[in-house]
């Protein structure tokens, strides 16, 4: 048996390649699908057949683009009408050469969800693997809120069944793959591990370990961001992506070009959040170049085309594969020589004030600053520097009101790149006194000064 994990960074997505015998089955498929067809071809397989755990709501899923190239079937759960593909139910079988895979139903985090069960006949006929979508992770379960507050009842049930009756009986030597690694959406707190096992679970996952009245209320209490992008991620997901065919092209734009453009796009500086306070260009959004895979959904619209600045554009392909992940397609350009070709040419800049830790603490108490923490909220109550006031910076486009201009917005996350977001929020919208603190909570812990709780 072949079996290689294609791992999506900033998402946190992992699918799998599986094959035997001249045959393979991809599961969960990123949309930039190149790897899959070059593992094919290494093993000189055939990709028979694409499995979807879910209809994912973080990312655009590749199957039907995958599909296209190799002409294989899609099998996804059948408790949702999707628009493509095959529907799969409980106990459904199919052989991968040696490989034997099994439809299990595990509903909680969306109704549709299942997971494969893996057994290699050629070794044993005892269960090897299973992928488990967003049910089960390694020191984490799958969110249930994805259908709103009222439905968390239900779906939490839903979970808890799906795990105890489904998946944790098939033993404690089940090798576990789940669809996201540390750092999704899709889990409060998933443990950074390549794998895990379904006894190595039972011994550490806190969850799991809870009675069902207790898992419901811990899934009631949970609190956790939806970004505005989900709802585009279904809706591809469920009805079928556009098919790409090919990474989009995105053309080098000289400096007239991109001035002229300029206003016509929407222009994201991929910079760092040092790079940016030190100098950019005005009217610009700044997500640091790896955010672009999370915060790119809180930011930008489907509709206008897009423009990139970096700093000397190494990384382009990188960039549009992050991009084309979320459904971003509509990828007008970049600006040819980066950054550097704008305030070489005597272009004006505009700058972020930048403050240290240190800084902050000696004015913590000043009247004439507005201290803003926009980190998530469970962040926030492990703990704040006091005088703060918070506000995510996904909402904050939305909740300027609550912002004061007349002072000093000195802004703080865990490190700096998601307070650089912040801060040219603020900066769009004509905040003119506007501070990035470097190192943020990060720092402010590294110095020993206090947090409130």
């Amino acid at each position: 048996m072949i079996f290689e994990i294609i791992k999506s960074e900033g998402i946190a997505h992992k699918s799998y390649f599986i094959g035997s015998k001249g045959e393979a089955a991809v599961i969960d498929p990123r949309r930039d699908c190149d790897s899959y067809v070059d593992y094919s071809k290494k093993h000189d397989m055939e990709i028979t057949h694409i499995f979807e755990t879910h209809c994912n709501e973080d990312y655009v899923i590749g199957s039907r683009e995958l599909s296209k190239r190799v002409n294989a079937g899609i099998y996804h759960g059948k408790n949702l009408n999707f628009a493509y593909g095959n529907p799969v139910s409980e106990g459904e079988k199919f052989n991968i050469g040696s490989v034997e895979l099994e439809i299990l139903e595990t509903p909680g985090h969306t109704d549709e969800s299942i997971s494969i069960v893996l057994t290699d006949k050629e070794v044993s006929d005892d269960v090897y693997m299973i992928f488990t979508g967003d049910a089960l992770f390694a020191g984490e379960v799958g969110r249930t809120d994805l259908y709103g507050d009222d439905k968390v009842y239900e779906m939490a049930g839903k979970l808890y069944d799906s795990i105890h009756q489904k998946i944790l009986p098939l033993g404690n030597h089940v090798l576990v793959y789940p669809a996201h690694g540390s750092g999704s959406v899709c889990g409060a707190d998933i443990r950074e591990s390549e794998f895990t096992t379904i006894g190595y679970e039972k011994k550490t996952n806190h969850a799991i370990q809870m009675n069902k009245e207790e898992f419901i209320k811990f899934k009631l209490n949970e609190k956790m961001v939806k970004a505005p992008y989900f709802d585009k991620m279904v809706e591809y997901n469920k009805n079928g992506a556009p098919i790409l065919c090919r990474i989009p092209y995105p053309h080098p734009l000289s400096l007239n070009k991109f001035k002229k453009h300029m206003k016509d796009t929407q222009v994201v500086d991929v910079r760092m959040a040092a790079s940016y306070a030190g100098g950019h260009i005005q009217g610009t959004l700044n997500i640091w170049k790896y955010g672009l895979t999370y915060f790119a959904g809180w930011m930008l619209n489907y509709e206008d085309p897009i423009t990139i600045i970096d700093e000397n554009n190494e990384y382009m392909d990188q960039i549009l594969r992050y991009l084309i992940r979320l459904g971003y397609d509509n990828i007008f350009g970049y600006l040819a020589g980066g950054f550097t070709s704008w305030y070489t040419k005597g272009e004006e800049i505009e700058t972020v004030d930048i403050w240290s830790v240190h800084e902050l603490k000696e004015r913590q108490n000043d009247d004439s600053i507005f201290i803003l923490d926009v980190r998530e909220f469970g962040e926030w109550e492990e703990g704040y520097i006091e005088g703060a006031y918070h506000i995510y910076v996904g909402d904050l486009q939305y909740c300027l009101n609550e912002v004061p201009k007349d002072k000093y917005v000195v802004v703080y996350c865990d490190t700096g790149n998601r307070a650089s977001i912040a801060a040219s929020i603020l900066k769009n919208n004509g905040y003119k006194k506007v501070v990035n603190v470097l190192g943020s909570i990060r720092a402010w812990k590294a110095a020993g000064y206090p947090l409130v709780k």
